[in-house]
C-alpha cells in the first residue's frame, strides 16, 4: 500500500463505475466495450484467489472455517453493491487475523460475532458523517509497521502448522515453541507445506524461464498461485493417503452472534480496535485500487459499504471483513470493469459454500496455514521499508513492528503513535546551528530547521560565542521560528547593539536568496537589491558578472552555487551520496532548454530519474533504421533497478522536432542524418495524428505543431509499453504511466485524462481556493 504519492480526489458522482480506457485510446473508446463478460471473467478468477485465502484467515484466526466463507461472500456482495470503491473486493483480512483470535480466545466465538457486527454499525456512522479521508492521516510509518507486525505474527504462528504442530496464545510463546517444534517436525504435514510454498514464491517467477517455458511460463502465470498451492497439496496428501488435519466445514455447528459478556469499557475497546484497523486498511486499499484502474472513488460511501459488509458478516456468524489490496489487485488485472465482478464473486463464494463443501475436505490444513504464512511474510513489504526509510521514519515503523509482535495489535499502533509524537518533538528541538568567522573578522550565525522554545539553550550558547563589539550576521533558512526563540533573537541583539556591535538578521531562502527584515531580496556576492531567480537567464542575471564568453558565464554561474546555494543543499547532496538514489518517478522529455524539469515539478535532489532527447521519443524496440538502446537501457535501469513508481512522458510548446516531423525531415532522400534517424521514431505520432488527434479538455489547439505535440505524448506512452519491462510492471499495477504537455507561452502545465483521452490543465493552489 503505497502511500508516497497523494491520493486521487474523491469522487462526486458514484454512478461512475467504469475502468478507464488505455493509454491513448480515442474519447469514448470505453463505450465500445462489453464489461459484462469481463466481470464475468474478473469474478472467476478473483473467486479463485479468494476461496483459499478465506479459509487460510479463518484457520489463522481460530475460527470456524465456514466464518471465512460467510465474511468473503458478504463482503463480496454487500460491499461490491454498497462500495464507493467499485473494484475494491472485500472479505476476511490478515491484518484483523491476530486481533479476531485475541477476541475468540477471551469472549468466544458467537461474542467476536457480535463485536464484529457492532463494530459495522460504527463503520456506517463514521461513512455518514464524512471522516473517511481523517483516517488516511495516521502515519504510513504505523501503518505499515502494523500491517508488517501482523504478518510477521501469523506467519510464525502458521510456521508452526507447517510443521505438523499447534500454534501457541502469543507471539512470545510460539517462538520459544518453535525449537522444539523444530526438532520433530511432521514429515508429511512439512511436505505438503513445503510444496505450497515452493509454489506460491516461484509461481510469479514462470515467466523467467528461458524461450518456448518463459512463454508457457507467462500463460500459466493467469492462474492464481493460490489455487495451485492449495490444489497441488491436496493432490500430494491424497496420491500419498497422508494423515493430515484437513478442513471442516460444519454447517450443521455454525454458530451465530450472541451478546457478549464482559466489561463494557474493555468490549468498547474491542469494537473500537477491528473498527480501525478494518477501516484504515480498507480506505488504504481502496486508494491504491483507485490509482490502478485510473477511477477515483467515494472513501466515504467506501465506509459505509464495508460497515454494512461487517454488520451482514457478523449478523451471519462470519469474520470481520475489510478491503484487500491482493484481491483488489487481482480484480483490475483480471480486467474488472464494474462492481458487478466483485458482487459475482461473492455469490460463486457462496454457491462453493453450498455446493463445493465434499470437496473442501479433502484439503490439508498445512496447505492452507503455508498459504496465510506466505501472505503474513508479503505483508512485510521491502518496499515500504525503504520509502520509510528515505523520510527517516524507520525507528517509528521499528517500534509499531516490535509493538504489535510483542504487545498486540492495539497497544503495538499505540507504541508506533507515541514514536511519532517522539520523533516530530525530537526534530523540533534539533535545530543546526553554525557559528563561524569570516575572512573579515565578523561572525555569521546559520540556523538549518525550526527554533522553537526548545532549541533556546543552544541557541543562546551560539550567540554567545561572538564577543562585544563585533559585527554579526545571522541567516535563518526560513523554518518555523515560534516567539520564545523570536524573543531570545531580540533580546540578544539589542543587547549586542548596547555594547556596541553591528547586527544583521536575514532569512536565507531556498533558492539561495536572502532577505532583509524589509523584505528586500539581496545576496551576499552583491549588496545591492535585484530579483534574482535560480531560473533567471544567465545572461540578464544581475549576481553574476555581464560577460560574453558563454563559458565565463557558465563559470560564473558554478561560483554562485558554490557560494550561495552549495551550503544549503551540501546535507541532503551528502545524505544522498551515503544512500544513493531512489527516485519515485522517471521523467521522459525533450532537450529543449527552456524546459526546466525541477521548475515545473518543484523537485530537487534525489527526486527524479530524467532522461531527455529530441522531441522526447521512445524507440520501438526492434524498429528498423530507427532503433536507439540508450533510451530503452535508462527505462529498464529506471524500472528494474531503481523500481520507481511511475513514468511520466512531457512534450512541450513549440517544439522544433514536431516541425521537423511535420516538414518530412525523417524521410528526406539519400543518406539520411543521425537526427533523420532519429526523428523516425515519431512516425507513429505522425499516424496517429491523421487517426486520432489528441485533444484538450478546456480549450482549442493553437495550431498544427501542438496538435502534434500532445499527439506525440499520447504515441509515446503506447510505445513505451512495448518495453517488457514496463508492461510487466503496469499489468500488476504498480506501475503508472503519465502523460504531460507544458505550454511556454501561459506557463501552463496539461496532464492527460486517461478517462476522456484529452490533456486537462493542472490548476494552482490558488485557482482551486478561488474555485471554492
Amino acid at each position: 500500500m503505497a502511500l508516497d504519492t497523494p491520493p486521487p480526489p474523491p469522487r462526486t458522482d458514484d454512478s461512475s463505475d467504469s475502468h478507464a480506457p488505455p493509454l491513448g485510446a480515442a474519447p469514448g473508446a470505453a463505450r465500445h466495450r462489453r464489461p459484462a463478460a469481463q466481470d464475468l471473467t474478473a469474478s472467476l478468477v478473483v473467486f479463485l484467489v479468494a476461496l483459499p485465502f478465506s479459509l487460510g484467515i479463518a484457520l489463522a484466526a481460530g475460527a470456524p472455517l465456514t466464518a471465512g466463507l460467510v465474511a468473503a461472500a458478504a463482503g463480496g456482495i454487500t460491499a461490491g453493491l454498497l462500495g464507493g470503491t467499485p473494484l475494491q473486493v472485500s472479505g476476511p483480512s490478515a491484518a484483523l487475523t491476530v486481533i479476531t483470535a485475541g477476541l475468540i480466545t477471551r469472549y468466544g466465538w458467537q461474542a467476536t460475532c457480535a463485536i464484529t457486527l457492532a463494530a459495522g454499525l460504527l463503520q456506517l456512522l463514521l461513512g455518514t458523517v464524512r471522516v473517511a479521508r481523517a483516517a488516511l492521516a495516521l502515519s504510513p510509518a504505523v501503518v505499515h509497521g502494523m500491517l508488517a507486525g501482523v504478518g510477521i505474527t501469523i506467519a510464525i504462528a502458521q510456521f508452526h502448522v507447517v510443521l505438523g504442530g499447534t500454534p501457541q496464545g502469543s507471539t512470545v510463546a510460539n517462538l520459544a515453541a518453535l525449537p522444539a517444534q523444530l526438532s520433530g517436525p511432521h514429515p508429511p504435514a512439512l511436505m505438503v507445506g513445503l510444496l505450497a510454498i515452493t509454489i506460491l514464491c516461484g509461481w510469479p517467477r514462470l515467466h523467467l524461464l528461458p524461450g518456448q517455458a518463459g512463454r508457457l511460463g507467462g500463460l500459466l502465470e493467469r492462474v492464481p498461485a493460490a489455487l495451485v498451492a492449495v490444489a497441488a497439496g491436496t493432490a500430494l496428501a491424497m496420491f500419498f493417503d497422508f494423515r493430515l488435519a484437513r478442513v471442516e466445514l460444519a454447517w450443521g455447528r455454525h454458530d451465530l452472534a450472541a451478546l457478549p459478556h464482559g466489561a463494557p469499557l474493555a468490549l468498547l475497546g474491542a469494537v473500537l480496535t477491528v473498527t480501525a484497523v478494518a477501516s484504515v486498511e480498507s480506505l488504504l486499499s481502496a486508494v491504491s485500487v483507485d490509482r490502478q484502474s485510473g477511477t477515483p472513488g467515494n472513501l466515504d460511501r467506501e465506509l459505509r459499504g464495508q460497515g454494512a459488509a461487517n454488520l451482514v458478516s457478523g449478523l451471519l456468524g462470519g469474520l470481520p471483513v475489510a478491503g484487500g489490496e491482493i484481491r483488489g489487485s487481482a480484480n483490475v488485472r483480471a480486467g474488472a470493469r464494474s462492481r458487478w465482478s466483485t458482487v459475482l464473486h461473492g455469490c460463486w463464494l457462496l454457491v462453493a459454500a453450498v455446493a463445493l463443501t465434499g470437496g473442501l475436505r479433502w484439503i490439508p490444513l498445512a496447505a492452507l496455514a503455508a498459504l496465510v504464512m506466505v501472505v503474513g511474510m508479503q505483508m512485510v513489504g521491502f518496499a515500504h521499508i525503504r520509502r520509510v526509510y528515505r523520510h527517516r521514519e524507520f525507528a517509528v515503523y521499528l517500534a509499531t513492528v516490535l509493538g504489535v509482535v510483542l504487545l498486540g495489535v492495539p497497544l503495538g499502533v499505540a507504541t508506533g503513535a507515541a514514536a511519532t509524537a517522539l520523533l516530530a518533538l525530537c526534530r523540533l528541538a534539533c535545530a543546526h546551528l553554525e557559528v563561524s568567522v569570516q575572512p573579515d573578522g565578523s561572525y555569521e550565525v546559520r540556523t538549518h530547521g525550526p527554533l522553537t522554545f526548545l532549541s533556546v539553550p543552544r541557541l543562546t550558547r551560539a550567540l554567545a560565542a561572538p564577543p562585544a563589539g563585533a559585527r554579526v550576521t545571522i541567516l535563518h533558512d526560513g523554518a518555523f521560528l515560534d516567539h520564545a526563540a523570536y524573543e531570545a533573537l531580540q533580546s540578544w541583539r539589542a543587547d549586542h547593539l548596547a555594547r556596541g556591535g553591528q547586527v544583521t538578521m536575514l532569512t536565507v531562502r531556498q533558492e539561495g536568496e536572502v532577505l532583509d527584515p524589509d523584505g528586500t531580496v539581496r545576496s551576499a556576492g552583491n549588496p545591492g537589491p535585484h530579483r534574482c531567480r535560480a531560473w533567471t537567464p544567465w545572461v540578464g542575471h544581475r549576481c553574476i558578472d555581464q560577460e560574453d564568453d558563454p563559458h565565463r558565464r557558465l563559470l560564473s554561474g558554478v561560483r554562485g552555487f558554490q557560494s550561495h546555494t552549495a551550503p544549503l543543499v551540501r546535507p541532503e547532496l551528502a545524505r544522498l551520496a551515503r544512500e544513493g538514489q531512489t527516485p519515485s518517478q522517471l521523467f521522459l522529455t525533450c532537450a529543449d532548454s527552456r524546459l526546466v524539469t525541477s521548475m515545473i515539478t518543484s523537485s530537487g535532489p534525489g527526486d527524479l530519474f530524467t532522461v531527455r532527447n529530441i522531441g522526447n521519443l521512445v524507440p520501438v524496440p526492434h524498429e528498423p533504421g530507427a532503433a536507439d538502446d540508450s533510451v530503452a537501457a535508462a527505462v529498464q535501469y529506471a524500472v528494474e533497478v531503481l523500481e520507481v513508481r511511475s513514468i511520466t512522458i512531457c512534450g512541450h510548446s513549440g517544439c522544433g522536432a514536431m516541425k521537423a516531423l511535420l516538414n518530412g525531415v525523417h524521410e528526406q532522400p539519400g543518406r539520411p542524418t543521425p537526427l533523420a534517424r532519429w526523428l523516425r521514431n515519431g512516425r507513429g505520432s505522425l499516424a496517429r495524428l491523421a487517426r486520432i488527434p489528441a485533444e484538450f479538455a478546456d480549450r482549442q489547439v493553437s495550431d498544427e505543431v501542438e496538435q502534434l505535440g500532445i499527439t506525440n505524448v499520447v504515441q509515446q506512452l503506447d510505445q513505451l509499453m512495448a518495453n517488457p519491462a514496463v508492461e510487466r510492471r503496469v499489468l500488476d499495477g504498480d506501475l503508472q504511466l503519465v502523460g504531460m504537455y507544458f505550454d511556454f507561452a501561459t506557463a501552463q502545465t496539461y496532464v492527460l485524462d486517461r478517462e476522456s483521452g484529452r490533456f486537462s490543465a493542472v490548476a494552482g493552489s490558488r485557482e482551486i481556493a478561488s474555485a471554492a
